[in-house]
């Protein structure tokens, strides 16, 4: 039996998993250190190919390459991770692991390939190969869901269908008008409107399981009414950012949409976590959310001079990386059988990512200044990186086994 087959939900205990490696007895273990590392060098190479030093045998653009492998390289590996850890705590089945685990791992292998080299095969082949990992994420999540009965988490399989059709549309927009507005725009919408539902299910969660226990006093306000009323006009402005990121409509929604998500943030009382970092990074990595969608809002609406691009990577590098980078690290640590606990090299990682987003920002309103660009570039590749170098281990080697309690004298084991 694997590592962490022990340790499964009860209504997956008792069924073999087979001898295969710790890194593929859960999905998080290889889609977090494999989207991690291509994180990291994807934008180590991108300046290199932004300048021209460097080429890729793609028939993307050089924008659309590095927009394109950041979403459905990076992010969908992370999505693919979380997913495949998250519903078998929903449904009490047995994690995806094994052989169909490196079935997925070698399609979103292949994928990479297959983008980088599209010039040679076709752009085609390549939206095929590419697509066919998600389409198989997106299958098998609803397939786990389905089974276990768990009808209420169904819908996180939506946003991971719309992932997978923006990436359809990715390719062919790119592939027959030489550029992908549209699909970036729906790519990044369909993952910021995975971390409002998910993000508005963990984070006040991990926020009051740790101020029970360690600050007890104001606690952030259960899921109800309002937080439908913030996702719905979430989904709105972000469809209509896809559609028409320009005009009054668009950026009346996302300005509404900014104003209700920080709202809601500060119902989670994030100003009460400051002394666990891995709970206060998630309050952080969601303030990226209304941001974005402000930044969004007034470019929209031609106001203060803000460039649309500012709120792309406020999403990107700020609500995204942030994020997954937040998410990452406490998966890892949890299910791996440590102590939930920010280290010094943990809190640097968290400190790179957010000040990668921050002058990443900056540098939307400063076009002519580059460094400011390779400073951003530097703090992001030092964040994903540093998450390999100090996560890496946990992530090959098999969970560690819960430590024996010691009997009183006289009390039997």
């Amino acid at each position: 039996m694997s590592a962490d087959a022990r340790h499964l939900p009860a209504g997956a205990q008792g069924r073999r998993g087979g001898d295969w490696p710790a890194v593929l007895s859960y999905g998080f273990r290889p889609f977090f250190l494999l989207g991690a590392l291509y994180a990291g060098l994807i934008v180590l190479a991108w300046l290199p190919i932004l300048s021209g030093t460097l080429e890729t045998f793609s028939t993307f653009a050089p924008v659309d390459w590095h927009v394109h492998e950041t979403m459905f390289g990076y992010v969908a590996a992370v999505i693919t991770g979380f997913l495949l850890t998250a519903i078998p705590n929903w449904t009490g089945r047995l994690p995806v692991q094994g052989a169909p685990l490196l079935v997925l791992v070698l399609l979103w292998l292949a994928g990479r390939f297959a983008v980088f080299f599209s010039a040679e095969i076709g752009w085609v082949a390549a939206a095929v190969i590419d697509c066919a990992f998600l389409g198989a994420v997106a299958a098998s999540a609803a397939k786990e869901i389905i089974a276990g009965r768990n009808w209420r988490n169904l819908m996180v399989v939506v946003p991971v269908t719309v992932f997978l059709l923006s990436n359809v549309l990715f390719h062919v927009e790119a592939g027959l008008f030489g550029g992908s507005d549209y699909a970036r725009r729906l790519a990044i919408a369909a993952a910021v409107v995975l971390i409002v539902i998910i993000g508005g299910r963990i984070i006040p969660s991990f926020t009051r399981n740790w101020m029970v226990r360690e600050n007890p006093g104001r606690l952030p306000i259960p899921f109800n009414g309002f937080d439908r009323i913030v996702l719905l006009v979430s989904v709105l402005a972000l469809l209509g950012w896809t559609v028409l990121p320009e005009g009054l409509v668009s950026g009346v929604l996302l300005c509404a949409a900014g104003l209700l998500n920080l709202a809601r943030l500060t119902r989670w009382a994030g100003d009460r976590a400051g002394r666990d970092r891995l709970v206060l990074i998630l309050h952080v990595a969601y303030l990226f959310v209304p941001a974005g969608l402000l930044l969004a809002g007034l470019a929209a609406l031609d106001l203060a001079d803000v460039p649309a691009v500012a709120a792309l990577h406020a999403f990107g590098v700020g609500a995204i990386g942030t994020m997954t980078l937040a998410v990452m690290t406490r998966a890892t640590l949890g299910h791996t059988g440590r102590d939930l606990k920010a280290d010094v090299a943990t809190q640097l990682i968290y400190a790179a990512i957010v000040l990668a987003a921050l002058v990443r920002i900056v540098a939307a309103f400063m076009p002519e200044q580059i460094g400011l660009l390779h400073l951003s570039a530097g703090l992001w590749t030092l964040a994903f990186l540093g998450f390999c170098l100090r996560y890496g281990g946990l992530l090959l080697r098999p969970k560690l086994k819960p430590k024996r309690v010691s009997q009183p004298p006289g009390r039997p084991a």
